[in-house]
């Protein structure tokens, strides 16, 4: 497919990885609606970009109406939704018995809920708006998972669960939707350079750009962003999971 004239929503599109593919699309001639709930970065990044093409969405991706809201505006701005791109999510840090007793279980809920149940509830709602396309290729859905989805280190229960899940919905989503004209495929990033990297410890940066091979660094926003457009345009992509990290393995910690 092509971009250019195309419509995306991004969630986690204020910044990050999301951030990225927003600044890309929007480069490459698609119309963007921004799906986040930080109302401070998204507007900056609108008053940045100086675009007619990009507008923002508050919505809440864990809620059903918050999406269904987002959708209606989507398609009353532009008439059409062609790409999902899926990036909204977080992490936590936690052994399942640490110092301080059990995991929490409040927290593995609201990563799961966040990072899996967010990804599938834009996804469904997505496709079907992109379904009421006429074209025989209607559109494209891209989920962000994580090489924690394969090889999390410890502490990172819900995160690598949250992500392995992602994964896991890959095929299954490709297959479901091959009939409607829609594909989907997942990124899955290695360390790269983001709010949320940027969080964390020097000592356990350190420890995860010893395990990079080449490049030697943290991978960019527009790296994860070229290859989603790469996704986008290549029509025999399909059903696949993409490891994008500079062939590191995660080690335990």
């Amino acid at each position: 497919m092509n971009i250019k004239d195309n419509v995306a929503l991004v969630t986690g599109g204020a910044s990050g990885l999301g951030r990225g593919a927003v600044e890309f699309l929007v480069k490459n001639g698609a119309k963007v609606a921004i799906l986040d709930i930080n109302d401070d970065k998204a507007k900056a990044l609108i008053d940045h970009m100086d675009t007619q093409n990009l507008i923002y969405l508050n919505t809440n991706v864990m809620e059903e109406e918050s999406v269904k809201n987002s959708l209606q505006a989507i398609k009353d701005q532009y008439g059409k939704l062609n790409f999902v791109i899926n990036c909204a999510g977080t992490g936590y840090g936690a052994r399942i018995l640490g110092k301080q007793g059990p995991h929490p279980l409040d927290i593995f809920q609201f990563i799961i809920n966040l990072n899996l149940v967010g990804t599938f509830n834009v996804m469904r709602l997505g496709a079907e708006l992109i379904d009421k396309n006429e074209d025989s290729e209607k559109g494209v859905i891209i989920n962000t998972a994580s090489i924690a989805g394969y090889e999390g280190q410890i502490g990172q229960s819900a995160y690598s669960a949250s992500k392995a899940g992602v994964i896991g919905l890959t095929l299954t989503a490709a297959r479901d939707l091959a009939r409607h004209g829609i594909r989907v495929c997942t990124i899955a990033p290695g360390i790269f350079n983001t709010p949320l990297m940027q969080l964390a410890r020097d000592e356990n940066k350190e420890s995860l750009l010893e395990t990079t091979q080449f490049p030697h660094r943290f991978g960019e926003p527009e790296e994860f962003a070229k290859l989603a457009g790469h996704i986008i345009e290549n029509s025999y992509l399909n059903g696949e999971t993409i490891r994008l990290d500079s062939a590191m393995r995660m080690q335990p910690k």
